[in-house]
């Protein structure tokens, strides 16, 4: 009856906490966007110093991961997911408000650990190659995320960010490009590509230059594989937003070649400019 129907409902947090989260993480936006421009050179007025050092993690931690966080919550389904992007956000929140750096390194490594068990649930209900990518992608994110807490500068965390980004946008691309039927050679491909970039990214430990080069090697291929497989190529035609989506896609993975061609000409960077 009624009971058997509710349990097999998807246990969703209530409207209202959902939109709050997502009013933090435009707070967190607005506040990374208006620390970059100050970056850059910009003379406004800025109510914590400190935050000048943290656009990065304003920017991926607080923004994207409490975004990505509660999206995937609302996939699995679980009250306890929330928590994840209830974390991302109170970290985001804990560097606006001037509160030192590892209250914020602490609450938003908690919340990649979280995400990162949600991905698993949900790996283990659809185990695919995808799904692994997205996976790994969080696992990255978690362990940036406990470089940071541990002390170390903002820039050696900052590949372990961009990867889980990259990784979390090209698996869920990989997921629809399986409508092309894609050859096993591609898809060896795009798995070489993903073992080249955490190859990097341990190497960067030990070697940061040479790490962040073969980063950016590992990131101009899963660009150009994007490029190639994605299937955005045949919503162009769609009109309207399906194309709007495209388009803006399609674009990110040309910004995706630039950023891991300058990373190969520049890795090692980590203040001034080419940073």
């Amino acid at each position: 009856g009624k009971p058997l129907m509710d349990a097999g409902r998807p246990k969703l947090a209530p409207p209202l906490p959902r939109v709050l989260l997502l009013a933090v993480a435009g707070a967190t936006l607005l506040s990374g966007l208006w620390v970059g421009l100050i970056r850059l050179g910009w003379a406004w007025p800025l109510w914590q110093p400190a935050l000048v050092a943290l656009h990065g993690p304003l920017m991926i931690g607080g923004f994207l991961g409490t975004v990505i966080a509660l999206e995937r919550a609302v996939a699995l389904g679980q009250r306890w997911a929330y928590a994840a992007p209830l974390l991302a956000a109170g970290g985001g929140l804990a560097l606006i408000s001037g509160a030192p750096a590892w209250v914020g390194a602490l609450l938003m490594t908690v919340a990649s650990a979280v995400l990162l068990f949600i991905l698993l649930r949900i790996w283990r209900m659809q185990p695919a190659l995808f799904a692994v990518v997205i996976v790994l992608g969080a696992g990255l994110w978690l362990a940036g995320n406990g470089l940071w807490l541990a002390g170390h500068p903002v820039p050696l965390a900052v590949p372990w960010w961009v990867a889980f980004l990259v990784l979390t946008i090209a698996g869920e691309r990989l997921e629809l490009s399986r409508l092309l039927r894609l050859s096993q050679e591609r898809l060896l491909l795009f798995a070489a590509c993903v073992v080249l970039l955490c190859a990097g990214l341990v190497l960067s430990l030990v070697d940061f230059a040479r790490g962040v080069r073969l980063v950016g090697v590992s990131e101009i291929g899963l660009a150009l594989w994007l490029l190639r497989n994605d299937i955005a190529w045949r919503r162009l035609k769609a009109g309207g937003q399906a194309r709007y989506m495209a388009v803006c896609l399609l674009s990110g993975y040309g910004w995706l070649a630039i950023g891991g061609l300058l990373a190969v000409v520049y890795g090692g960077a980590m203040a001034g400019p080419y940073y």
